[in-house]
């Protein structure tokens, strides 16, 4: 018997939704950053929550047994987040940002300072989608302005629709990091 706290929404993502093509462009760092989050899961908290299922179940009725009911929906989250991570990395296309040291044209792993119309100037990185943390000014190569970015050289102009109409982006500095030896 399925009770209603023990059903998997499997069709809920567990993160961004991929691009059609299905590519899943990620530098390096960020994949390794996904695969230690899956080991992590996978070796600790998992296990972690199979024992304190386990030790819950023993204890009887589990129908008001808030150990068991939370530790389900824990492991079910656990596994939703590997399955999710699983995916992302078998799709995982490295790239190396740092074959494109000194050139100045947007490719994905640049950093990219464009000016707006208004002259506010913008400095954003062009990381895959999991890399991505606005607050940090990392944007997914599938966003918007990445899109109207990418292969734009400095001192180009690119058009960006947004909301509110089209807007004007000036390319004023390309850089990417210097490759490691």
């Amino acid at each position: 018997m399925t009770h209603a706290t023990d059903t998997d929404d499997d069709d809920t993502p567990a993160g961004p939704p991929m691009p059609a093509g299905g590519k899943n462009y990620i530098t390096q760092a960020g994949c390794d950053r996904l695969r230690a989050e899956l080991v992590q899961l996978l070796d600790v908290e998992r296990p972690k929550v199979v024992e304190t299922v386990h030790w819950a179940a023993s204890n009887g009725d589990r129908s008001e047994n808030g150990d068991y009911l939370y530790g389900k929906k824990r492991l079910r989250e656990i596994d939703r987040r590997i399955r999710f991570l699983t995916r992302r990395l078998d799709m995982a296309v490295v790239v190396d940002p740092s074959l494109h040291h000194g050139k100045d044209q947007v490719f994905f792993g640049a950093t990219v300072t464009y000016a707006r119309q208004d002259g506010s100037e913008t400095t954003v990185t062009i990381l895959g989608m999991d890399e991505a943390d606005t607050a940090q000014g990392h944007i997914s190569w599938v966003a918007p302005v990445a899109q109207a970015l990418l292969k734009a050289r400095e001192g180009d102009e690119v058009r960006l629709r947004t909301p509110h109409g089209w807007e004007v982006l000036e390319v004023l500095e390309v850089r990417y990091p210097v490759p490691v030896p």
